[in-house]
């Protein structure tokens, strides 16, 4: 299916919310193109791997096999960190953040807001900070 196409990409994410239906959330994360095969264990991994490649060959479909990494611990996927732990921040952009020079007005402390909302997540009472840093 070519992506060019106005709604390729949602034709695409549909189906292969369908097809992997039974593993989404168990042992597969799909977004669009992006595929993510998850086990809590190596001897686990194996047959994961196994019922994911048996619906793509069901279903006609084909890996890129410059793109795939198998048995990795943890990894990028849509701009987050996955490993054993769970999901963490990129320390990539958290470095950019650290990296910026400290917020000396409001305008400055709203601008750093908004570059952080993705992270916040990841940062405990990140709310109640934010707060607390536009009231000063």
């Amino acid at each position: 299916m070519p992506f060019g196409l106005k709604n390729a990409g949602a034709t695409y994410q549909r189906l292969m919310d369908k097809i992997f239906r039974p593993q989404i959330g168990r042992n597969v994360e799909v977004y669009v193109d992006d595929m993510l095969v998850k086990s809590k264990k190596a001897e686990e991994h194996v047959k994961d791997l196994e019922e994911t490649f048996s619906v793509l060959r069901k279903y006609k479909l084909k890996l890129n096999l410059a793109k795939c990494a198998f048995g990795v611990p943890g990894g990028c996927f849509l701009g987050f960190m996955v490993t054993q732990r769970g999901i963490e921040a990129n320390p990539l952009k958290i470095k950019a953040i650290i990296d910026m020079k400290a917020p000396t007005c409001l305008n400055e402390v709203q601008k750093l807001t908004g570059r952080i909302a993705a992270l916040s997540r990841f940062i405990s009472k990140s709310a109640k900070r934010a707060y607390h840093s536009s009231k000063r």
